[in-house]
């Protein structure tokens, strides 16, 4: 008698264990459609983190990555998914740890996720990527043979935004992948290539008059110029 008291207090205990991870899971769920409603990131985050207590999914752990990376969260996104490399990867998994990586000055180790993105779905985009990290690395060679991938195949529509001054702004890809063009000529020989890089720049600006960034390059090569010259 005893053992069947106990017995059925075990599977009442299961019961009402069950119940109620179901109903948070059903609370949680609830919370972050309203939160991201009402685009409350923070919110988001907190129900995302709570269903994956509940309910651990590495979609969710890749979900919640994400949203730290497009907050600017890096250490958090990595910290959420790692920075291992495995076969077993999803693409966004995989952005994830590009982006962060290469937010935090680790060109080595975010190279090698935008390397496995680009063998996924090549394109203009991840060519422009790749070749900022590899002008960081000193690779000019891998950097230009992206570049000339880049430019073969952007598209007129394409942009690339950049962020150095106090309002953001975008310009063409192919303007963008154009100045990189001018920044490995030069790099590769600073005597001979000046005016050619100098050249190119003016390419890119013709491109997108707003190119805050070609422009400062561009008078920094004039202004080595200068002092060249004297």
């Amino acid at each position: 008698m005893k053992k069947l008291i106990l017995l059925l207090a075990v599977v009442t205990t299961f019961n009402v264990s069950g119940q109620s991870k179901s109903e948070l899971v059903k609370h949680f769920e609830a919370y972050y459609k309203q939160m991201k409603g009402q685009g409350d990131v923070q919110g988001v985050i907190n129900a995302m983190t709570h269903l994956n207590v509940l309910q651990p999914s590495q979609a969710r752990l890749d979900t919640l990555a994400y949203i730290y990376a497009s907050e600017g969260r890096n250490l958090e996104a990595l910290n959420t998914i790692g920075i291992e490399k495995n076969p077993t990867d999803t693409d966004m998994n995989t952005e994830v740890k590009a982006i962060a990586l290469k937010a935090l000055n680790q060109p080595e180790r975010a190279i090698v996720f935008y390397e496995e993105l680009f063998k996924r779905d090549a394109n203009s985009y991840l060519a422009y990527e790749i070749a900022d990290l590899k002008i960081q690395m000193q690779d000019l060679a891998g950097a230009k043979a992206k570049i000339d991938y880049g430019l073969v195949n952007v598209k007129e529509d394409q942009k690339r935004g950049y962020y150095e001054s106090q309002r953001p702004y975008e310009v063409s890809l192919k303007g963008a992948l154009t100045y990189l063009k001018a920044l490995v000529l030069f790099n590769m020989n600073q005597t001979d290539n000046l005016d050619a890089a100098i050249a190119l720049m003016d390419e890119a600006l013709a491109m997108d008059a707003n190119f805050n960034l070609a422009k400062l390059s561009k008078d920094a090569l004039l202004a080595k110029k200068t002092e060249k010259k004297e």
